[in-house]
């Protein structure tokens, strides 16, 4: 068979400069404004007498000149009556200018830019462009001679797209409608949303509110208490820092959006033939062959440019049928994923992220070297890009072989042309693990790739159905019929050709192209509209557990401020006298208090935050880790349950053979080797054998002599093995291929959409039996040591997998010898082979004793399980089998029943049981031990995925999610109302039990059961759902949190774990090999799954409870603080006087027990091995005991006795007002707060020791400073020491002895395992 020529990249033929001095000629007529008028246009044309003509050359003017390079003579046809076709397609297309070194124009005779179907009825004769097709034309100089207005107005008209509404779109051309940008974007803010949601975000906590209403009151003179900046400088520090820090990771998110959304990508760009080709780009051209042929004979319209001749050329196509140029030409540009646009024709190759929404134009394979036999006008410098078509043996090269597309490849195949076929992989979208088979429409196929502008796709409105899409694809006359969009009419004698369009011609966002051949897509959604971004949340702000906790306790305080407010002021009497109004005394004193909800909780915890996610980040033990919400670590300690992903997370994605059982005897590990040593004896495969001499293997070819010395079993197990494998290396849909790696040697791969079946390939070739070869008839295997062919068999059927089958069969004919052409039926053995899933195996190979019981122990091992047979055909057998399945595939309805039914019962019962096959999804590193461990620190592990049940069942086995011996439940395909109430009946009785369900069993109890379901859910150890959306994962993380209030972390790698990742409290994303959505999206990103343990048992639990301490001590502070203001106001008989002004209340809360309090996020209570080593430990943290009411108001105790003997003791002992007491009550307040946080360290560091230290020194250097406040002489004296002393003991001593007694008589959890 012809194989079909290669394309070529080449450059448009140029015009032809014709030199002589006759000008191009015009009707006068054109310029007569009566020709512009419809209505008489056809009596002028008919009765009038030919026009004077004048020299077009002289109508020129400078612009046109000048202009000429960019423009063309395309630009005459503007202005033109649409009705005429003749002109449209001669002005916008057939005219082109030449070169830049050349001024003068000429003039390409062609029919709708070539390609185009046009047929016009035998009995019309088509109208000349010369004799009246000018006559149409508005002739506006200035107008037509301008090709930016054109284009300016071209964008003008476009109009915005109507999400909801169907789309047309025109390949590889600009359209008519404004589609939104191709542009990823996990930023929570834009420039103008920043400061509106921040600040809202902020003042809707309390405190935040609280302190703007007490700095807002300081502007009324009658509340003012000290200097205005006291209250408000805090509060816009506050406001600062978080904003910042909000502002630094929305930026940070942005840059790695721009990461993402400059990938480069290779688009082709389509010129128009009649377009100027003066501007020199260093792009590569694409043509076809066809289009070269073709211009060998366009030799009449390159020799001439007068317009004069256009009638007399045109009559000649007609009566010659010559050749027409493409519809375009052809370039390579490279754009930004960002600048993508609807109508973009990719260029994918393997490897490459599908960037946006697209449909299947073209699969072509490559070739390695340029054509010789290149045309003359194809310079020899420019190499070959494309391939088209394959010849029919060599399908094997690039695409793979599937028995779906078998008939349609069949036929395609007496044209010469290649199946259209490529491989992509869904798991970033969908979390499936096989690769998904996608065919390009014939209709496109089969088309030059310079006439794919002729296409026009008909797509639905956006949606987030990920395996559904119906389409419409159509090949129109011209280019311009594609442009005109929904104004296009079919005239009479169009051939316009459709094809449906389907989820097999897509390819969405997000997924990979796993097959080497180049892949040619057409864009038809872009950036939102994608179904990858329409199953993703908006990214939201998130607000941590403590937070909200803190939030409750501010407004306790603020109540606890009102009421002493209201109570000193009741105590004196709510007087009326002027300047002394008992409302106006109220309010001062709320000013006074509101050092109890400090303005400086919200800058510790922010610093806190800021402290902890710097420490994840520089984790040796966590490398590559990302804090992308510094807001929320502390909710890391709270998680009570963890939703994963199965893909790429749980597992690697990898397959391997891990086990093979022929029914006496298990192969394993190193038992492989003898595995191949059968293998080789078996076949014959030593390298000394001549290849010349030896006949091919069949199945009934006696077991090698090479065993004569060996025992009658080990024969019959020799012969068995050799059985097994030589099935396992028939039955598949793998096919081979080969490539260049990075050092330019040829590397051999497979492709096939199930990594199980490529793991079991691999494996016979690592046991000697290579698959050397595979197309749609043939399939030959070779010796892996010497490369002899030593198997070829015909492909006679092929019974793909189906979900429902759970099985997939090959009838094969054996080639006795190696010879050309197909043996015929009768003269060679024809074999069964089928393999499939244990439950419906079972019952179609023939009895045994062993079968059961071997699957059962491989799926308690977590590997996914094969049964092989097979069954020898007889001719007459055979040929009544296909008689009858052939005329089932022939029914209307029931159509697959009857094929199936065929199957049954001709080829499925009493298949020899050859043997099982183990293979085992490899899981990440450390994932079992990580599991356990996260199960024992209380976390109830949930897994969601979208892959097949059996696959989640034999990870979630494998994975140790179920525990060995664990009943799993599992509800599939559950459609009934009733059935669903009676499973959660069951599972109320086994709440131990493991719950296994699939995605429309789900949905189901969403919709109907929601409540019920996740009551039940709730209570079992591990629930693994499968064939879930993006959608539903993100839909149960949310209900989980809504029933329970508890928190939920959810961990992913892929773009469908986006939505379940952003629903989630914390979103962790792991950076999978194929993409970064989930790391993008999330707000903890991590390399690994299993440095999800140290993130949440170590870096957690620190998080938490130092955050917790601190702000209970931050309470603290300000509540003792108050405490003395009360005794202070209550000596001075309830006056709302302050106590510590100015300098003093600013330097408290800062300098002076600042950095000591701060120190307090270094803090631990255990080391890291034991925090995993005791994961328990973890399990008290979800209480929430470390701030609770009960530490709450132990602390507001504690301040409330210190606050109380500290100013009451100073009080007493020097004098209730003067700078005495202020001197005596301020220090001891100070060390107070300093010996307190020593109190609190459980674990000592070194910037404690010297923030406590230095702290001190600091005050006491500043102690000259404050004469204004404090008597200094008296301060030199040995009264204020005892006095300092004194008050300090008996307010620090008590407060000490009770927190050693009470850990001595009920000590913490980490003092138990301490040992102390």
């Amino acid at each position: 068979m012809p194989s079909s020529d290669p394309y070529h990249l080449s450059k448009p033929p140029d015009s032809h400069v014709d030199e002589s001095d006759s000008d191009l000629e015009i009707d006068l007529e054109e310029l007569d404004p009566q020709a512009n008028d419809p209505t008489n246009h056809q009596q002028q044309s008919e009765q009038r007498p030919p026009p004077p003509s004048i020299a077009l050359r002289n109508l020129r003017m400078g612009g046109l000149r000048r202009g000429a390079k960019r423009n063309g003579y395309g630009e005459l046809g503007r202005s033109r009556d649409r009705n005429d076709e003749d002109a449209d397609a001669l002005l916008r297309h057939d005219y082109s200018v030449s070169s830049a070194t050349h001024d003068e124009d000429a003039g390409l005779l062609s029919e709708h830019g070539g390609g185009g179907r046009m047929r016009t009825s035998s009995g019309r004769r088509r109208r000349s462009f010369a004799s009246d097709g000018l006559r149409n034309i508005s002739m506006k100089l200035p107008s037509f001679m301008s090709g930016d207005q054109s284009s300016h107005s071209e964008e003008q008209e476009q109009e915005e797209d109507d999400p909801s509404s169907s789309r047309l779109v025109a390949v590889g051309s600009s359209q008519s409608t404004r589609f939104p940008p191709n542009i990823i974007s996990n930023a929570k803010y834009t420039a103008w949303s920043f400061l509106p949601v921040t600040l809202y975000n902020e003042f809707s906590f309390f405190f935040n509110l609280y302190f703007l209403l007490v700095a807002l009151s300081q502007a009324i003179p009658a509340l003012r208490i000290g200097y205005l900046s006291t209250y408000v400088a805090p509060l816009a520090f506050v406001l600062f820092i978080t904003l910042a820090k909000e502002a630094y990771d929305d930026i940070e998110r942005r840059r790695r959006d721009n990461e993402a959304n400059s990938e480069e990508y290779t688009v082709l760009q389509f010129e128009d033939p009649g377009a100027s080709l003066g501007i020199n780009r260093p792009r590569r051209k694409m043509k076809s062959s066809h289009t070269r042929k073709g211009s060998k004979r366009l030799g009449i319209e390159q020799e001439t440019d007068r317009l004069s001749d256009i009638q007399e050329e045109e009559e000649q196509a007609e009566g010659q049928g010559l050749r027409n140029l493409p519809a375009s030409y052809v370039s390579e540009i490279s754009k930004k994923s960002r600048d993508l646009k609807v109508g973009d024709v990719l260029k994918l190759t393997k490897g490459h992220r599908v960037p946006a929404d697209v449909i299947i134009l073209k699969c072509l394979t490559h070739e390695s070297s340029a054509n010789k036999e290149a045309e003359e006008e194809v310079p020899a410098k420019e190499e070959v890009l494309l391939l088209d078509h394959v010849e029919d043996d060599g399908a094997g090269e690039g695409s793979s072989k599937n028995a779906e597309t078998s008939t349609e490849n069949d036929n395609k195949g007496a044209e010469g042309s290649s199946s259209g076929e490529t491989f992509i992989r869904t798991d970033q979208l969908d979390g499936e693990t096989d690769w998904k088979l996608r065919l390009a429409s014939p209709l496109s196929q089969n088309l030059g790739t310079e006439e794919l502008v002729r296409l026009r796709v008909t797509a639905g409105k956006p949606d987030k159905r990920v395996n559904e899409f119906v389409g419409t694809l159509e090949l129109l006359p011209s280019r311009q019929d594609v442009m005109s969009g929904a104004a296009y009419n079919p005239r009479e004698g169009d051939d316009i050709k459709a094809a449906p369009l389907s989820i097999d011609n897509t390819a969405w966002a997000n997924t990979v192209i796993a097959s080497n051949a180049t892949t040619l897509a057409v864009i038809v959604y872009t950036g939102p509209q994608t179904r990858s971004a329409l199953s993703t949340s908006p990214s939201r702000s998130k607000t941590g557990l403590l937070e909200y906790e803190i939030n409750s306790l501010t407004k306790i305080l603020c109540f606890l401020t009102l009421f002493l407010s209201i109570v000193l002021v009741a105590l004196e009497g709510f007087s009326t006298a002027k300047g002394n109004v008992w409302y106006v005394k109220i309010m001062r004193f709320l000013v006074l208090f509101s050092t109890i909800v400090p303005i400086s909780l919200r800058v510790n915890l922010d610093l806190g935050k800021s402290v902890y996610s710097w420490f994840i980040q520089r984790d040796p033990g966590i490398p590559g880790a990302v804090v992308r919400t510094s807001t929320i670590p502390e909710d890391l300690g709270r998680i009570e349950y963890l939703l994963s992903d199965k893909t790429g997370t749980l597992t690697q994605n990898e397959m391997e053979m891990k086990k093979i059982h022929v029914g006496t005897v298990s192969y394993a590990n190193e038992a492989m080797d003898e595995v191949a040593t059968y293998v080789k004896q078996g076949f014959n495969l030593s390298s000394s054998a001549s290849s010349a001499s030896l006949a091919l293997a069949t199945p009934s070819s006696a077991y090698s002599a090479a065993n004569v010395g060996a025992t009658r079993t080990r024969r019959e197990i020799g012969s068995r093995v050799r059985d097994v494998v030589l099935a396992l290396a028939l039955c598949h849909n793998v096919t081979p291929t080969s490539e260049e790696d990075e050092n330019g040697q040829t590397v051999n791969s497979y492709q096939a959409s199930s990594p199980d079946e490529i793991a079991i390939v691999k494996w016979t070739e690592s046991v000697g039996l290579r698959l050397a070869h595979r197309d749609r008839k043939n399939i030959v295997l070779e010796s892996a040591e010497t490369g002899r062919p030593v198997v070829k068999v015909r492909i006679l059927d092929i019974f793909p997998f189906t979900s429902e089958g759970k099985r997939m069969g090959i009838i094969v004919q054996f080639y006795e010898k190696l010879q050309p052409g197909n043996p015929s039926l009768g003269s060679s053995e024809i074999w069964f082979y089928q393999k499939g899933a244990d439950t419906v195996m079972s019952s179609i190979v023939a009895a045994n004793d062993w079968l059961d019981e071997e699957t059962a122990n491989m799926a308690r091992e977590g590997l996914r399980t094969l049964v092989v047979g097979r069954k020898r055909l007889s001719l007459k057998e055979y040929q009544e089998f296909s008689a009858k399945h052939h005329e089932a595939s022939l029914a209307i309805s029931g159509r697959e029943a009857n094929m199936q039914a065929v199957v049954s019962q001709y080829l499925e019962h009493n298949l020899e049981l050859l043997g099982v096959t183990g293979v085992e999804d490899k899981l990440q590193k450390d994932v079992k031990p990580s599991l356990e461990l996260l199960r024992n620190a209380g976390i109830k592990i949930w897994m969601l995925t979208g892959d097949k049940v059996e696959t989640a069942r034999c990870v979630a086995v494998s994975s140790k999610l179920v525990a060995r011996g664990q009943y799993i439940h599992t509800i599939a395909k559950l459609r009934r109302k009733d059935g669903a109430q009676d499973n959660l009946d069951l599972l109320r009785s086994k709440t131990d039990s493991c719950l296994l369900i699939d995605g429309e069993s789900l949905a189901m109890y969403l919709t109907h059961f929601r409540r019920e379901f996740i009551s039940v859910a709730v209570l079992l150890p591990t629930v693994v759902a499968c064939r879930c959306s993006p959608t539903q994962k993100a839909e149960v993380a949310k209900l989980i949190k809504e029933y329970t209030k508890k928190r939920v972390c959810c961990i992913g790698d892929g773009g469908n774990d986006v939505s379940m990742i952003q629903a989630a409290d914390v979103g962790v994303g792991i950076v999978g090999k194929e993409g970064r959505q989930a790391s993008l999206a999330a707000d903890f990103s991590i390399e690994q799954f299993h440095h999800l343990t140290k993130l949440l048992v170590w870096h957690g639990r620190n998080s938490y409870k130092r955050s917790a301490k601190l702000a209970q001590f931050v309470i603290h502070r300000g509540l003792i603080i108050a405490v003395c203001q009360t005794m202070y106001s209550i000596a001075l008989k309830f006056e709302p006087e302050g106590l510590y002004k100015d300098w003093l209340m600013v330097g408290y809360a800062t300098v002076y027990t600042a950095f000591p309090v701060l120190s307090l996020v270094l803090d631990k209570d255990v080391d890291e091995d034991l925090a995993n080593l005791y994961p328990e430990l973890y399990k008290e943290l979800t209480s929430g005991s470390s701030l609770s009411y009960r530490t709450f108001f132990v602390w507001v105790f504690v301040s409330i006795y210190q606050g109380c003997l500290i100013q009451g003791l100073s009080q007493v002992l020097t004098g209730v007002d003067g700078p005495r007491m202020l001197a005596v009550s301020y220090t001891v307040l100070v060390l107070n707060e300093l010996l307190m946080v020593a109190i609190e360290i459980t674990t000592w560091h070194w910037v404690m020791v010297v923030s406590i230290v230095g702290t001190f020194l600091m005050y006491i250097v500043s102690i000259p400073f404050l004469g204004g406040y404090f008597d200094l002489k008296f301060v030199l004296t040995l009264g204020f020491l005892w006095r300092v002393a004194a008050i300090a003991a008996i307010s620090l001593i008590p407060t000490y002895a009770a927190k050693v007694i009470r850990r001595t008589m009920k000590p913490p959890s980490y003092r138990k395992v301490q040992g102390i």
